[in-house]
């Protein structure tokens, strides 16, 4: 339950239910133990657009503890790491490191864009991010254009402390795209997924 949590994003209780095939109950058991033991937590689902009456849905996010069992064991090492160039190397040094922590970016997009050409640039965004362990994903925003979703962050606490590292990924999403892209949460500042606004570019004709 906790990895489908960590793959869709903050969830509710129905759509655990339906995505592993349990009965609400059952998911409401697990869900209390999981609570009970710290690795997630409930909040107000967040309303994009008019928001109905009556009150929002709970939803469940992994909490930073439920974090900590995926791919983060090495934290403490990569944080002491990045202190050190800090220390010894400067400002300067951190950002460019963290430009190329995500040179995967650039590299991949034309990548995946050449195989599937009819992917949306979001689309192609969510597939890289992926691949390189972010469980992204992709949500249509009215008039705006596309919200870029990453349910997961491997270095989110690492980030934490250098925020360098979600700056140069807003970065290189920008210089792919060749536009402003504005990053509106992230895991690293606690927030339950890390999101991009991707703004509408005009579709191509077709020869």
């Amino acid at each position: 339950m906790a990895r489908t949590i960590l793959e869709n994003g903050p969830s509710t209780a129905a759509d655990l239910a339906l995505r592993l095939d349990l009965t609400p109950a059952a998911v409401r058991r697990h869900l209390d133990h999981l609570a009970d033991e710290g690795v997630v937590e409930s909040r107000d689902q967040k309303v994009y657009g008019t928001r109905g009456r009556g009150r929002p849905a709970k939803v469940f996010a992994l909490t930073e503890a439920g974090r900590d069992s995926f791919d983060q064991q090495y934290d403490d090492l990569a944080v002491q790491a990045m202190r050190f160039l800090a220390e010894t190397q400067g400002e300067d040094a951190v950002v460019e490191f963290a430009r190329r922590r995500v040179a995967f970016v650039e590299r991949d997009y034309a990548a995946v864009m050449a195989v599937d050409p009819d992917l949306t640039p979001a689309e192609a965004l969510a597939r890289v991010f992926t691949q390189n362990g972010y469980a992204a994903s992709v949500r249509e925003l009215p008039v705006v254009g596309e919200q870029l979703c990453q349910q997961h962050c491997p270095v989110s606490h690492v980030a934490h402390e250098f925020p360098q590292l979600c700056e140069a990924e807003t970065e290189a999403i920008a210089s792919v795209l060749g536009t402003h892209v504005q990053r509106l949460a992230t895991i690293a500042h606690g927030d339950g997924v890390c999101t991009t606004c991707i703004p509408q570019t005009p579709k191509k004709e077709k020869a």
